[in-house]
């Protein structure tokens, strides 16, 4: 078991882009094996979010922290508490009509970034449901953006 500081996993917090890719890609052929999220985890439950690339307009699946609440989503950009926001943060802003998998459901959504009040009560929800999310804030020394996902577009 891995040494765990505020939540979060050091050895996880500065991988490098390779590592990302690798990982992303790895999540997304599991969904495509399985046609389902379940059992796919990194540090608790996962989601798989289609981001279009906003240079290359190539479709990219992400594999980001499920949470949710009262039906509704949120992702998070910590990217495991790097002080180094995901490149999908950037592509969702210019591009913000995403879809999500949860188990076998597919949806789409139209993310917004979140500030202020909202933030907090969403960051509330977020650690609530990703306890590590505290972890990776101690350890990113930024704000971690929240997108939250508006159904349907």
């Amino acid at each position: 078991m891995t040494a765990q500081t505020n939540g979060a996993t050091p050895a996880t917090t500065e991988k490098s882009d390779d590592y990302w890719k690798a990982l992303q890609k790895q999540a997304a052929e599991q969904v495509q094996e399985t046609g389902t999220t379940v059992g796919l985890h990194a540090v608790g439950p996962a989601v798989l979010v289609t981001i279009i690339g906003a240079k290359t307009g190539v479709p990219r699946q992400v594999p980001v922290l499920r949470i949710e609440h009262d039906g509704k989503y949120v992702i998070a950009a910590s990217k495991g508490g790097s002080s180094r926001e995901p490149v999908w943060a950037a592509n969702v802003r210019a591009n913000p009509n995403v879809t999500l998998q949860d188990g076998e459901v597919i949806r789409r959504f139209t993310a917004r970034e979140v500030a202020g009040q909202e933030r907090e009560i969403w960051w509330e929800r977020a650690v609530e449901a990703q306890p590590a999310m505290k972890g990776y804030a101690a350890t990113a020394d930024r704000t971690i953006p929240l997108f939250v996902l508006d159904p349907a577009w």
